[in-house]
């Protein structure tokens, strides 16, 4: 047999590995029933689930309708922008704020795409920000700075 969708088979094989990982490990914990659920009840069968989905679209990728794609290089510049955007964003958030955190967080990592558009980026940031501070300030109640130190008294 012929591979003829090399994303959806990588795809596959990672949904199978993810999945049986939590099913072995959840193994490790108290089953329980259907009734009353122990704690390695649910993780097992969600592992389980997972790793059946895994070998659903792997299977796919073995068939005549399957779009030939294969799996473009790796490309490291584009996984250091955007891991570096997240350390950025925990360095930057005790000393500016976060709003400008998130902000930077937002442009750094979306200027990794080839799609990348300055307006896109500043409406997703803005939409962004406003829906995290409404649930994490408002709705949690937790605190953290939201502006610059410099601008706080």
């Amino acid at each position: 047999m012929k591979i003829r969708n090399q994303r959806d088979f990588g795809a596959g094989i990672m949904y199978m590995v993810i999945g049986l990982f939590f099913a072995i490990v959840a193994t490790q914990y108290q089953m329980g029933t259907a009734a009353k659920m122990g704690p390695g009840y649910f993780p097992f069968y969600l592992g389980i689930l997972m790793t059946l989905l895994g070998l659903l679209v792997l299977v796919k990728s073995f068939s005549a309708k399957a779009a030939i794609e294969s799996i473009p290089k790796f490309n490291w510049r584009i996984i250091a922008q955007i891991t570096g955007s997240v350390v950025l964003y925990g360095l930057l958030l005790p000393r500016l704020g976060f709003l400008i955190a998130v902000v930077v967080l937002v442009l750094v990592s979306a200027s990794a795409s080839k799609e990348f558009t300055w307006k896109g980026s500043l409406i997703n940031a803005t939409f962004l920000v406003a829906f995290t501070y409404s649930v994490f300030v408002l709705g949690l109640k937790l605190q953290f700075p939201l502006l610059p130190v410099f601008l706080q008294q």
